[in-house]
């Protein structure tokens, strides 16, 4: 019923022509059970039947142009009036002065709504056998007109409010959508900076092992050798580190302070100051996790960081966390895995919050892959996989 209700609304002269029909048919019999006893004089397949089909056919046209359809319903209406053919003349100007109200306004209504009572004065009185029909036809005609623009009035209302409700939707998307990209943008210039540290640390690093095997390579060779293969081992290590920073929008350097970044080594820090405030966190390392590049290990660390700041925040009294960082061959997998509230995470997690924005930025900077979602054993995940690469 519903995909029916949008189908039709999307065609609109479909739903238009059915009711024209229906009217038409309904004329058609009523002229047909009257005829001959009071129309006898007209003939029904020349005059009468024709009459009522141009009668209502301009209400196909209701909605697309409805001022044009409703000036020619009152034109065509009146021959159909003036026979006593139906109630068709009657029943399509009122619907004209309701899509008049509805879809164009107050002022169009007016109009036509004077242009009917025009014709109706000048017509009702000739028609008229008595007193009574007249005040009848006329009490009628008022009440149809008066019903006909309340509820005009009223679905105009409801569609300038529904208007109004898409219009302030739209604008809430698209301030969402602008605070999504400025939450992204933020922290991939923070990321950005963060990464800086680390290849400048690698530069420093060839510059004073380079000057070292300069004044060595004669003297103690065994020394110079040393330091041209940490060269070597450091200059991939940046390497590295400089094709993920191309793939990363920077903007102006805010001039704060630099200090050395944290990596997988502060994991332990990190879990006990988290088990200080409340929150019980094991924490497993498996695999040759201190030897990653300082870029990747940064970049675990802030996505634990940040997981574990979302359990405290989201998942309620009593929950507790579990960290595994997995080194399997060229990759590195982390879960972090809480026991919370999964219902009150899964709306704000879910939702596109800054922090879930900026875990998975971390992620895809260096070519990996974030997931977050409730549980299966009930909870609230997050899996991550980074690639590890040497050159």
């Amino acid at each position: 019923m519903r995909r029916l209700s949008l189908w039709l609304k999307a065609h609109p002269m479909v739903g238009d022509s059915v009711l024209a029909t229906g009217l038409a048919l309904f004329d058609m019999l009523l002229f047909g059970a009257r005829y001959p006893a009071v129309n006898g004089d007209i003939d029904p397949w020349g005059v009468a039947f024709p009459l009522i089909l141009i009668a209502v056919l301009p209400l196909v046209l209701r909605r697309r142009r409805p001022v044009l359809a409703a000036y020619l319903l009152l034109i065509v209406g009146t021959p159909h009036s003036v026979f006593e053919l139906g109630v068709a003349s009657l029943v399509t100007v009122c619907i004209a002065l309701y899509t008049l109200v509805a879809y164009v306004g107050r002022r169009s209504g007016l109009l036509y709504l004077g242009a009917n009572l025009v014709v109706a004065a000048v017509q009702l009185p000739i028609q008229a056998d008595s007193g009574v029909e007249l005040a009848a036809s006329a009490l009628t005609g008022l009440f149809c007109y008066a019903f006909c623009w309340v509820l005009g009035e009223f679905v105009g209302a409801r569609k300038a409010y529904l208007a109004e409700v898409e219009a302030r939707l739209h604008l809430l998307e698209t301030e969402r959508d602008q605070q999504a990209r400025i939450a992204v943008a933020e922290e991939r210039a923070r990321i950005a900076r963060e990464l800086h540290d680390v290849v400048a640390h690698a530069v420093s690093v060839i510059v004073v092992q380079a000057d070292g095997a300069a004044y060595t390579v004669r003297s103690e060779p065994e020394a110079a050798e040393r330091a041209v293969r940490t060269i070597s081992a450091t200059g991939r290590e940046a390497l590295t580190e400089l094709r993920r920073l191309l793939g990363v929008l920077r903007s102006e350097e805010s001039g704060e302070e630099r200090a050395p970044q944290p990596g997988t080594r502060s994991l332990t820090e990190l879990a006990e100051r988290v088990r200080a405030v409340g929150l019980p966190v094991r924490l497993e390392l498996v695999g040759g996790i201190d030897d990653l590049p300082a870029g990747v290990g940064l970049g675990i660390y802030r996505i634990v960081q940040e997981a574990l700041t979302n359990t405290l925040r989201h998942a309620g009294p009593g929950a507790s966390a579990v960290v595994e960082v997995r080194r399997v061959g060229d990759r590195v997998e982390l879960d972090v895995l809480d026991t919370g509230m999964t219902g009150a995470r899964a709306r704000l997690g879910l939702s596109g919050g800054n922090g879930l924005i900026g875990m998975r930025e971390r992620a895809h900077v260096f070519g990996g892959t974030l997931r977050a979602g409730p549980s299966p054993a009930g909870g609230w995940q997050v899996h991550v996989v980074l690639p590890v690469g040497t050159g």
